[in-house]
């Protein structure tokens, strides 16, 4: 016999009960396997700058960057968005990453297994640098 409540108007505690354990155990799994730590966005060291090939029908060559996280030195691959973007972005750099906004936390259209983007590069950011309203300062 099981503890679930069943019944004509069961229905409702159900649902509240199915609602509840989904929230906890997805937080759990967000802490325990993100990278990130369940954070929105991370520092992080540029080791080497990669290119990706996107996924079928696209035949593209897609810039991307090895990062290593300072906080916890897992190492990923974030995606360097914008034209030009691999000419700003030099390794030993501080680059700060955050989700890239795929479905379920996933990757998004044909990057295969990149669900993470730069947004910043030595606290400035990559928009403003790509859109020459900066210069890249020096560390």
């Amino acid at each position: 016999m099981s503890n679930k409540a069943s019944g004509l108007r069961a229905a409702k505690k159900l649902k509240k009960r199915r609602k509840q354990f989904k929230l906890v155990s997805r937080t759990k799994m967000k802490k325990k396997y993100d990278p990130l730590g369940g954070t929105s966005q991370a520092r992080a060291i540029v080791l080497e700058k990669i290119q990706v090939e996107a996924k079928q029908p696209n035949s593209a060559m897609r810039k991307c960057a090895r990062v290593q996280l300072v906080k916890n030195g897992k190492q990923i691959t974030a995606f360097m968005p914008g034209d030009g973007a691999q000419k700003l972005i030099n390794e030993h750099d501080e680059v700060l990453i955050e989700a890239i906004g795929g479905k379920m936390g996933r990757s998004k259209g044909d990057l295969p297994c990149i669900r993470w983007q730069v947004i910043k590069v030595n606290d400035q950011s990559l928009d403003a640098l790509l859109k020459g309203k900066l210069e890249k300062a020096r560390r």
